[in-house]
C-alpha cells in the first residue's frame, strides 16, 4: 500500500460517505471512516472493506469538537500515513420546519455540526498537506447539496444555508491553498435515496418529488462517490473551486 494512498471520510458510516469509503477502497486507498456514534454501522463497513483486501480503520469522533478532530487526524498520522485526501461529508439534517418554528438550539447545533466540523478538518488536512507545512500536497472535496441553491423553504432552510456557507469555503479555501499543492472541490448532491431523508421526518421523500426531477428518478449514493472520486484524483487535475451538481437536471 502506498503510504500516500490515504483518505478520510468524515461521517462514513451510511449513504453517500459508505459508498465513497467502498469506491476509494476499491481504488486502492488506505481508508479512514470517520463516524460519531454508530459503532455497529461503521464497524460493518471496515470489516467488509478489510474482507475484500483493503486497508481500513474506523476512527469515533464528533468532528465539530476541535480537540477530537486533532485527535482524528494524529490517528491517521500513526495508522495509515500521510492524508493525501479529505471528504467532508459529516452532517446532519433535522425534522422539517418553517423557520419561524425553529429554535436556536436546533440552527446552532446543525451549523455546528455541518459548517465547523468542514473548517476544522480543512485545517488540519492543509496541515499535512500544504507545501509550506512540508506537505506533499492533496486533495479536499466538500460534499454540499441542491439545497444550498434551492434554499429549501417550508422544509430545511437551516440545512441550506449550512451547505451554503460550504459552497463559499469551498471557493475561498480553494483560492487560499490553490499555489500550496492542495485543490478543492465540491459535490452538490440532489435528492439522493439515503437515510437522511426519514432523519428529516419524511423517509418517502424522493418519491414524492421525483416527479420534477427531470431525469424522473432519485440519485444513489454510489452515483455521488464516483464525482467524489472524479474531483479527488488526477483526472481532474486542473479543477480547483468548482462544483459538480448531482441533481438529475432539477
Amino acid at each position: 500500500m502506498n503510504k500516500n494512498n490515504v483518505v478520510l471520510i468524515t461521517g462514513a458510516g451510511r449513504g453517500i460517505g459508505a459508498a465513497c469509503a467502498r469506491l476509494f477502497a476499491e481504488k486502492g486507498y488506505a481508508v479512514c471512516i470517520n463516524y460519531k456514534s454508530n459503532i455497529n454501522a461503521a464497524s460493518a463497513l471496515a470489516d467488509e472493506i478489510i474482507s475484500l483486501g483493503g486497508q481500513c480503520i474506523t476512527v469515533q469522533a464528533d468532528v465539530s469538537d476541535e480537540k477530537e478532530v486533532s485527535r482524528l487526524f494524529s490517528t491517521i498520522d500513526n495508522e495509515l500515513g500521510n492524508l493525501s485526501v479529505l471528504i467532508n461529508n459529516a452532517g446532519i439534517l433535522r425534522p422539517q420546519s418553517r423557520l419561524e418554528d425553529m429554535s436556536a438550539e436546533r440552527i446552532n447545533t446543525l451549523l455546528t455540526t455541518n459548517v465547523t466540523s468542514y473548517f476544522l478538518c480543512c485545517k488540519q488536512a492543509i496541515k499535512r498537506m500544504s507545501y509550506r507545512h512540508f506537505g506533499q500536497g492533496g486533495t479536499i472535496v466538500n460534499v454540499s447539496s441542491g439545497a444550498a441553491r434551492t434554499g429549501s423553504p417550508n422544509e430545511y432552510i437551516d440545512y441550506a444555508a449550512s451547505k451554503g456557507a460550504i459552497d463559499t469555503l469551498t471557493k475561498g479555501l480553494s483560492l487560499e491553498v490553490a499555489a500550496e499543492g492542495i485543490r478543492v472541490n465540491c459535490v452538490r448532491p440532489g435528492l439522493i435515496h439515503t437515510d437522511m431523508h426519514a432523519d428529516g421526518g419524511e423517509p418517502e421523500r424522493i418519491s414524492r418529488l421525483q416527479s420534477k426531477i427531470p431525469l424522473q428518478r432519485g440519485g444513489t449514493p454510489e452515483e455521488v462517490a464516483e464525482a467524489i472520486y472524479w474531483l479527488a484524483s488526477e483526472k481532474s487535475s486542473f479543477s480547483t473551486g468548482n462544483f459538480l451538481d448531482l441533481s438529475g437536471g432539477l
